[in-house]
């Protein structure tokens, strides 16, 4: 197999401080993969055989509780990290990982992590700080749960991903991947017909519009009114 191109992964923060050199050594023991939508990446508490790097797409982080429930924990997007069990101090994956779109990654064996950590400046620092972000985000999502009204949970949820993953349509903000109601019910921890009566009242209200498996938001500033819990005007 050819080398990969430097420029795949040069701008990347993750490596911006690596040196042309340091690029090679990662490029070279990295396998490129495609992954069809709504294929597993990899599953909870399988072997984490390997990490990833998501180069194009988006992957759905999926959690399964022990009473059997799904919770979608993230999104994540281009450029991003996956499958980083070993720096949670893991061997094993504690989530699943499936491809919300078709998606390209570059793979690493897990044998490497311990020489990135030493060897790529700055590639330590920059994955610890996604955990760190991730842990956060976590922490808060479980407050969000314990304290905040299905509505704002939900809209939260919306805003959020928009936010991440928007881009501009003529209609306004859309999520830029196929998200069902049953996605945003995982999310937000509450029921698929409730999620149905408020996206079809918000929509009626002109502040989002919908579609199959899409979500346009037409009207940020009054989805962060409801984010927010802020009582909206009229």
């Amino acid at each position: 197999m050819s080398q990969l191109d430097r420029s795949l992964i040069a701008t990347l923060p993750l490596f911006r401080s690596a040196r042309a050199e340091d690029l090679d050594r990662v490029l070279a023991g990295a396998r490129p993969l495609r992954f069809a939508r709504e294929t597993a990446i990899f599953e909870q508490e399988g072997d984490a055989h390997s990490f990833f790097l998501l180069l194009d797409g988006h992957v759905r982080v999926v959690k399964t509780t022990p009473a059997g429930d799904q919770v979608i924990v993230r999104y994540i997007s281009a450029g991003e990290m996956i499958g980083i069990a070993h720096a949670f101090g893991r061997d094993t994956y504690p989530a699943s990982a499936i491809a919300a779109v078709n998606c390209v990654a570059l793979a690493w064996p897990s044998s490497l992590w311990p020489s990135f950590v030493a060897q790529i400046p700055g590639f330590a620092a920059s994955t610890y700080q996604t955990v760190g972000s991730r842990l956060q985000d976590a922490q808060a999502r479980l407050v969000e749960m314990a304290t905040e009204k299905v509505e704002q949970r939900v809209a939260r949820a919306l805003h959020r991903l928009v936010e991440q993953s928007g881009r501009q349509t003529e209609s306004g903000r859309q999520i830029d991947f196929p998200i069902s109601r049953q996605d945003i019910a995982e999310m937000t921890g509450t029921t698929l017909h409730t999620v149905s009566r408020l996206l079809a009242a918000w929509e009626a209200k002109g502040i989002i519009a919908g579609g199959r498996q899409q979500v346009t938001v037409v009207e940020p500033a009054r989805l962060l009114v409801l984010a927010e819990g802020r009582a909206p005007r009229g």
